[in-house]
């Protein structure tokens, strides 16, 4: 019996030790390339091993870092560590697409550097999943952004030519993770997008984005696929989790502090949620959800619902502009030449805003309504807490109207015909977490 045990014992043993995880190597990397390390970060990685680490010295590395297997890269620390890709691409790829569409690049971390300079993105994943990108700081990337294009951008990033893929673009990814980065003084700052798959269930949490001109802070956009599809393959199922988003898109027209968008026939842009965050000084509303396109058979339809706003506050935020314009400064702008269903926004906190909520779509026989949940939002006295632009009904009781007589009263918030807006709270709600 003693000798069984034994012999399974070896055998467990033997299997341990040809697994991935037991032979996984760590190569290291410094400019110098002395006591075995290598002066390039791309050399340790075309020599690293599926699961294996590299680990990177402080100093500067000029390199568009190219990814295409599971690999751990670790700096030392954002503060010493820099990857400066000044005439390049991006400072670093994560590309999937040279492997099966549904295999792609698996288990990637990405973490402590300071990421800059790059002509499009500073961190782009393409066709990836289980991605973690943390503790990076991301700054002054999209250095070829024209008022009108962005010169040389691959074609498979569609839609770009506005703000070269922004400072981390998650392009058809998965169970991916964004956190604790700061992401500062690129054109936009964190974009979540389609073109080459579907993409969903990523995490976007506790980042500080802030300073980026050209767009949003967070944009979550369906975009037309590549090279050609009837529909989008859909952005659904991801999270914006307490960032801060703050002074973003005060450039050129701007950009909302988080933007969720199906502007083209055939979008999808779905359950997607952005809660706890704080939102503060964007060009556009701290909010926008958009929605430009009306198809008539036979172009594909555009899929826009079930989106929420849920505990975020908002502060000084901009008018919407265009066809989505709003009357002045707007905490959460929603907008859609179809009828919207499912729009959820509670337990949000507006002060220094004109227009609290405002919705702008068109009812529909078809949806029963109401279109949109409004509840437990706090307004600001003097101020429109909730605005209807088009036919559409939305159910906004139990909020705060800044005041304990409700909305229309002296000094309280006002809202429009078709709001349901009784009963109304009479103290305002507790937000101490926000």
């Amino acid at each position: 019996m003693k000798q069984r045990v034994f012999r399974c014992t070896l055998i467990a043993s033997s299997l341990l030790a040809l697994s991935p995880i037991a032979s996984a190597a760590t190569f290291c990397v410094n400019p110098g390339g002395t006591s075995g390390c290598s002066s390039t970060i791309n050399a340790a990685v075309t020599a690293a091993a599926w699961g294996d680490t590299v680990l990177v010295a402080p100093g500067v590395y000029k390199e568009d870092v190219l990814i295409t297997k599971s690999v751990g890269l670790l700096g030392r620390s954002s503060k010493t560590t820099v990857i400066d890709a000044k005439g390049l691409s991006n400072g670093i790829f994560i590309n999937g697409m040279g492997s099966s569409p549904k295999a792609g690049v698996t288990d990637v971390t990405i973490s402590g550097f300071t990421i800059k300079n790059a002509n499009f993105e500073g961190i782009l994943a393409a066709s990836a999943s289980g991605v973690t990108i943390a503790h990076n700081h991301v700054t002054n990337n999209n250095l070829n952004l024209t008022p009108t294009e962005c010169t040389g951008i691959p074609d498979f990033e569609t839609e770009e030519a506005m703000d070269c893929g922004e400072g981390v673009h998650l392009m058809s990814t998965d169970h991916s993770v964004v956190a604790s980065n700061l992401i500062d003084l690129n054109s936009g700052g964190i974009l979540v997008t389609d073109e080459i798959g579907p993409n969903y269930a990523n995490l976007i949490t506790e980042n500080v984005v802030k300073y980026n001109g050209e767009a949003c802070g967070i944009t979550l956009a369906s975009h037309p696929a590549y090279p050609t599809a009837p529909l989008s393959f859909g952005v659904y199922q991801n999270t914006v989790l307490k960032n801060e988003s703050s002074y973003n898109g005060l450039n050129n027209g701007g950009g909302a502090g988080v933007g969720m968008y199906a502007p083209s026939p055939g979008a999808q842009n779905y359950s997607n949620v952005a809660i706890g965050n704080l939102l503060i000084g964007n060009g556009l509303p701290g909010v926008a959800m958009h929605n430009h396109a009306a198809p008539p058979a036979p172009a594909p339809p555009v899929t826009f619902r079930d989106n929420s706003v849920i505990g975020n506050h908002f502060r000084g935020n901009g008018a919407d502009t265009a066809d989505a314009a709003t009357a002045g400064p707007t905490g959460i702008n929603v907008y859609s030449v179809l009828p919207l269903a499912g729009i959820v926004i509670s337990n949000n906190v507006m002060e220094d805003e004109a227009i609290g909520i405002s919705f702008n779509s068109p009812g529909t026989a078809a949806i029963a309504p109401p279109q949109m949940e409004a509840h437990l939002n706090s307004f600001e006295p003097n101020s429109v807490g909730i605005q209807i632009l088009n036919a559409a009904t939305v159910n906004g009781t139990l909020n705060w109207w800044g005041c304990v007589e409700g909305p229309g009263k002296a000094n309280c918030a006002t809202t429009t015909p078709g709001v349901l807006f009784e009963p109304w709270l009479t103290a305002k709600p507790d937000t101490e977490d926000q």
